[in-house]
């Protein structure tokens, strides 16, 4: 800061740099390190170490009756016990008491209780039941099952169906075992005069009987719409698919019991 009507040359701070004070500084850093390294070679080299001393090992007093300090010791414990001081005892010259035996006898087998009877039961008021309770009547005749009849059907496919219906020969089967038959179906074959020309198995129902007896079922089969017509010039044969589906008309095979013999 410039004070007015002062030279230019004249500040507030003075800035000159100084002359002495680093070597001072410099000095008292090297005094320092000297006391240091003095007072750790006193310390350490000139003075010997200190030796650790380790800790007394554990002892164990036994109290024995060997000495008059011992034998007083128990005593003095054995008096202060709180077990035997808060413990009811008998004098030495007093004798135990043992009660005696003595069996128990319940009081019912002196005297035997008068049994009661049974009061009477409270009369009826309800109206009784038309049906008591009572075991069930065993039927003398069993009972009959009537099974309602189904016919054997046959379906033939759109081919087939879309003729006139065939006329068929009267159904008759029989079968040669107890099984249910599956549906058999069969490839079947017209020409044009409404026969049956070729029949082929496709499926079979189970039993090889009935299959053949179906085949020849269907060879008789005839279509009129076919015969009779005079415009009918089928120059192919008409192909479809034939179905027999089974009922219960068919005839049982004979049951094969045991013949009775003659004595």
């Amino acid at each position: 800061m410039n004070v007015p009507g002062a030279p230019a040359t004249d500040l507030v701070f003075g800035w000159e740099r100084p002359g002495r004070g680093k070597w001072t500084i410099a000095g008292f850093l090297l005094a320092s390190l000297a006391l240091h390294a003095f007072g750790l070679y006193l310390f350490q080299i000139v003075y010997p170490p200190a030796v650790a001393l380790l800790p007394p090992p554990g002892r164990l007093s036994l109290i024995s009756e060997n000495s008059d300090e011992g034998r007083q010791l128990l005593r003095w414990i054995e008096a202060e016990d709180p077990a035997l001081a808060s413990t009811t005892q008998a004098p030495p010259e007093t004798k135990s008491l043992a009660l005696p035996t003595i069996q128990h006898a319940p009081s019912y087998l002196g005297r035997q209780p008068a049994l009661k009877d049974l009061p009477p039961a409270p009369p009826a008021v309800r109206i009784p039941s038309a049906h008591p309770p009572a075991p069930v009547e065993r039927s003398t005749n069993p009972a009959q099952l009537f099974t309602k009849p189904a016919p054997t059907a046959i379906r033939f496919s759109p081919e087939l169906d879309s003729l006139i219906p065939p006329q068929t020969p009267q159904l008759k089967f029989a079968a040669s075992g107890r099984e249910s038959p599956e549906p058999a179906r069969f490839l079947v074959a017209v020409n044009d005069k409404g026969e049956v020309w070729h029949c082929f198995l496709q499926a079979s129902s189970g039993d090889a009987a009935l299959d053949e007896q179906a085949r020849k079922y269907l060879a008789l089969t005839r279509f009129p719409a076919l015969r009779h017509s005079p415009s009918s010039d089928l120059a192919e044969l008409v192909w479809g698919i034939a179905t027999l589906e089974w009922g219960n008309d068919i005839t049982p095979p004979p049951s094969s019991g045991p013949t009775p013999t003659a004595p």
